[in-house]
Order: C-alpha cells, then sequence, then structure tokens
C-alpha cells in the first residue's frame, strides 16, 4: 500500500513538471477565482503565493498583503512587501505597512506610513491615526495640529471604531476627536481638567454609548475630587 501512495505522488510530481509556466498560470489564476468566489480566505492566499512564484508582480504582492493584513496576519502582510518607506510604493503597499506595524504595537514605523498616505491625500481618519501615533511618540504639537484638521474636515457620516470593551462599538469620527482633545488638553495642563471633562462632555453628547470617553471623564472627575495631600515638614 505504500509503494502505491508513493507511486501515485511521483507521478503526480512528474504531470505537473510537465504542464507549462503557461498552464500552471491559468490553473492558479481559476483556482484564485473560485476560492475568491467562496469566500475562502487562505485559500485565496495559496493561489497568490503561487502566483507571485509563477510570475511576479508588485500589485498582486500588495493584494496578498493587503488579505494578510485584513485578515489579522500582520506579520505575514509585512514578511511578504517589507517595512521600508518607499517612494515608489502604492497606496495599497503603504497602507498595508502603516495599519500592520501599528497592529504590531510599532507606533513610530507605522507614524512614518501614515504620513506618507496622508500627504498623498489627506483626510479625517488619517488625521485621527496621526494624531493618536503621535501622542504615543510625545510630539504634542503635533498631534494638536491633526486633531484640529480633523475637527475642521469630519462629516457626521464618519465612524470610528473602538475594542476596548468585549464587543466593539462604533462612534462617529468627530466625538473620537472630541476625546482625544480632551486629553490632549489634560496632557498639556494637567490644572486644567474642565477644560478637559468639558470636551468629553460634547463627544459623549453626540455619542452617548462612548465607552472610552466616559472611562476617561470618569477618571478625570476622580482626580479634581481626590483630596489633595498635606506635605509633611
Amino acid at each position: 500500500m505504500k509503494n502505491i501512495v508513493i507511486t501515485i505522488a511521483l507521478l503526480a510530481c512528474f504531470a505537473l513538471s510537465g504542464q507549462t509556466k503557461s498552464e500552471l498560470h491559468k490553473h492558479f489564476e481559476a483556482y484564485y477565482k473560485e476560492m475568491q468566489s467562496q469566500g475562502d480566505v487562505n485559500g485565496v492566499i495559496n493561489a497568490l503565493t503561487h502566483l507571485n512564484v509563477i510570475s511576479p508582480s508588485p500589485q498582486r504582492k500588495d493584494t496578498l498583503a493587503y488579505i494578510y493584513a485584513n485578515n489579522n496576519q500582520h506579520a505575514q502582510a509585512l514578511n511578504t512587501i517589507g517595512i521600508e518607506k518607499n517612494s515608489t510604493d502604492s497606496d495599497l503597499a503603504v497602507q498595508v505597512k502603516a495599519i500592520s506595524l501599528k497592529a504590531l504595537n510599532q507606533p513610530k514605523r507605522a507614524l512614518e506610513h501614515f504620513e506618507v498616505l496622508f500627504g498623498r491625500q489627506p483626510n479625517a481618519y488619517l488625521a485621527y491615526e496621526l494624531s493618536d501615533l503621535k501622542i504615543q511618540a510625545g510630539d504634542n504639537e503635533g498631534a494638536l495640529k491633526n486633531i484640529e484638521y480633523g475637527i475642521a474636515n469630519v462629516t457626521d457620516e464618519m465612524k470610528y471604531a473602538f475594542y476596548e470593551r468585549q464587543q466593539p462599538y462604533e462612534v462617529p469620527l468627530k466625538a473620537a476627536f472630541l476625546h482625544i482633545k480632551g486629553l490632549m488638553n489634560y496632557r498639556m495642563d494637567k490644572n486644567d481638567i474642565d477644560g478637559a471633562v468639558s470636551l468629553m462632555d460634547e463627544a459623549l453628547k453626540i455619542a452617548p454609548n462612548f465607552n472610552l470617553a466616559s472611562l476617561s471623564k470618569q477618571a478625570l472627575t476622580s482626580r479634581k475630587d481626590a483630596p489633595v495631600t498635606e506635605e509633611k515638614n
């Protein structure tokens, strides 16, 4: 039985080696389309990987990296296209590098790519990502510029998702900007708790379900209400 299995495997290898590159390309193109129609992500990744080996293409590689990133396989995405900042990168490649580096807790490297995206096509969503990353990097002035840009350019239809609860939820992007602006205000002037809380209230007025803003407000209020301890002589 073992010999039969080996024989079949060898015949399959000989048959495959006899196929032309063109035939293999057609086979995996058809396989790719079939996996797409079935919604089989692993099958799509497998097909694109084979196609990239048979006929390398920057566009196909970018697509493969995007599918990895969209499937939360961020290390695989970056292994596919790298982490370097290249002026020749497509918008899709830069987006994948930015979101994957952020997901892998590499804010400084992610920031570089978000800056590239913002330079190519500025919008409120990118402004929010930049402000968040700049706060982590300690660039308060840069973060405030992005926050002000975002508040000035956000629309009522724009939403942003938060994941600090077990069940993710969305709030209007404007509320997210007001929340992060409140945090920035407190960060830059810890005596102005009322100003920060006022911005949290604005955010909660727009989005009463904004759990993170509610938690931030509670934390700020508790700091304000905390008794002042006297210094010992």
